[in-house]
């Protein structure tokens, strides 16, 4: 299932599945039902969360739920399918507190911090999770409608809050991206960011010539010196988030 992303799948089967119309799913004749989609996609989530979106096969479902490979098709007709089941079941079950506060600015940091809560702990979900082709079920539909809300206030026309939502959303999720490849980057290597510049400071001091380079010497030295390494990932958090909302402030606050 690497590589593929939500909405790929046959949409009205897809659809039928997200809403629970079952009429409309596969049909073939057998001996009846020994489990539920729910069942499916719960296994499907924990071999993702456990072993990355690659461990997510048919055949690796049907063992945990105790059923042939075949008949898993009688539930879901394919993995393209399976995927926006297991991606709206994640947003169907994020929490969604209704919003108090009068400050836009936090309300659309609760927003970003929400998704961003909900792809580290799903790593897998920055390969798939689709902006342009989401998941059109009722997790994304109760996550739009809220997430809409925060802009509730703002003054923004119906095209612009969606847009609004979108540049906010992409944020999140570029950052969650790099966040993920910095943490695959150490496990693969062995070596934090903080050893992996230590081991390399002496051939990097003899290669950087601070006459032809003088700014990446300078700034990549106080940079590297206040976060320990090219990069952190709470820090460009910060700094990216304020950005962001920066942004939106020159629509939401103009005169």
């Amino acid at each position: 299932m690497s590589g593929t992303s939500t909405g790929a799948g046959e949409p009205s089967r897809t659809l039928a599945l997200l809403w629970g119309d079952a009429s409309a799913g596969p049909r073939r004749k057998g001996p009846g039902r020994s489990v539920t989609v729910d069942q499916l996609v719960t296994s499907a989530l924990a071999l993702a969360d456990e072993q990355g979106l690659s461990a997510v096969t048919m055949r690796a479902i049907a063992e945990r739920v105790g059923v042939s490979a075949m008949s898993v098709y009688t539930y879901v007709p394919g993995k393209a399918e399976l995927l926006d089941l297991m991606v709206d079941a994640l947003y169907l079950a994020m929490p969604r507190p209704a919003w108090r506060s009068r400050s836009w600015r936090t309300r659309l940091t609760k927003v970003a911090e929400a998704n961003r809560d909900l792809l580290l702990a799903h790593p897998w979900l920055t390969e798939v999770a689709a902006l342009s082709r989401p998941p059109l079920g009722p997790g994304l539909m109760a996550k739009y409608e809220h997430e809409l809300a925060a802009y509730d206030g703002t003054g923004l026309d119906d095209v612009t809050t969606d847009a609004a939502l979108t540049y906010l959303l992409g944020f999140v999720q570029a950052h969650c991206r790099a966040a993920h490849d910095a943490a695959r980057a150490t496990t693969d290597s062995a070596m934090s960011d903080a050893d992996w510049w230590a081991a390399n400071e002496p051939l990097l001091a003899r290669a950087l010539d601070p006459e032809a380079y003088p700014r990446a010497v300078r700034i990549g030295a106080a940079a590297g010196e206040a976060q320990g390494s090219a990069w952190e990932a709470d820090r460009a958090w910060r700094f990216g988030l304020a950005r962001t909302l920066d942004g939106l402030a020159s629509l939401i606050e103009k005169d």
